[in-house]
């Protein structure tokens, strides 16, 4: 069995400065609004990075999931590390046995979902999905969420892939262990997981801010556009690091 690193999934109090700053920023484009977010009292926008996705959410409304969640975490920033994995019973059947709840989930024609609830994981929302249908199990292939054509909004020409997410937490090697035993994978001397595509870390809180998805590494391959675009608009938090949506976004 396979688990890659597919979509990292943001919350912002308001989506159309963030998505501005990312598009400036990144270099990258929205590929898809996702309607069905408004069932939960959001809006999203998609943005394609290589083979992977990154989402922003915001509420539209009062009393949602992302606003309690914005309030808990001091606002804008890291909400859920989202994975693709190549056949999802097992990986239900896991969690079952663990005890784990699942806090959110749906099945179509051609995708099942599967969100696990942070306080049992902790860290952050650690989700599992199963895409199926012709070229399911493909780097570059269809990925539901992200609409039927996602591919076209592609643009490498700053960043080309998500390598690692930092989640940062009370107790680290507790979270790890958690996330760990739920994928089925070993834990490095680092404290992080060996994703197919991509690393997990888990980090002490060092910011102020309560435990969370903190961070990102991003695969850059303009890292000088990214620095000047961040720091003409005050996002540059260091020498190959920018600051979007509360999350730290490296550039490696």
């Amino acid at each position: 069995m396979w688990l890659r690193l597919r979509q990292i999934a943001l919350v912002a109090e308001k989506l159309a400065p963030v998505e501005q700053a990312i598009c400036d920023v990144l270099g990258v484009r929205v590929c898809y609004r996702d309607p069905g977010v408004g069932h939960f009292g959001l809006e999203n926008a998609l943005f394609p990075i290589g083979n992977q996705l990154l989402e922003v959410v915001a509420p539209i409304q009062e009393g949602t999931a992302g606003g309690r969640y914005l309030q808990r975490r001091g606002g804008d920033g890291g909400y859920m590390v989202i994975t693709q994995c190549d056949d999802h019973t097992p990986r239900r059947a896991r969690v079952e046995s663990l005890g784990v709840r699942v806090a959110h989930q749906f099945e179509t024609q051609d995708f099942r979902n599967m969100q696990l609830h942070p306080k049992d994981t902790g860290g952050s929302f650690f989700e599992i999905d199963e895409q199926r249908g012709a070229g399911a199990h493909d780097a570059d292939g269809p990925w539901e969420p992200a609409g039927p054509d996602w591919q076209q909004a592609k643009d490498t020409s700053r960043v080309n892939g998500i390598v690692a997410a930092e989640l940062q937490c009370g107790d680290p090697a507790d979270v790890a262990r958690r996330w760990a035993d739920i994928a089925e994978l070993p834990i490095s001397a680092a404290q992080s997981i060996a994703l197919d595509n991509a690393t997990l870390r888990f980090v002490p809180c060092t910011d102020g801010r309560p435990e969370g998805l903190g961070g990102v590494d991003v695969r850059a391959t303009d890292k000088a556009a990214i620095l000047a675009a961040a720091d003409a608009i005050g996002a540059q938090s260091g020498d190959e690091q920018v600051y979007l949506c509360g999350l730290r976004i490296n550039l490696v």
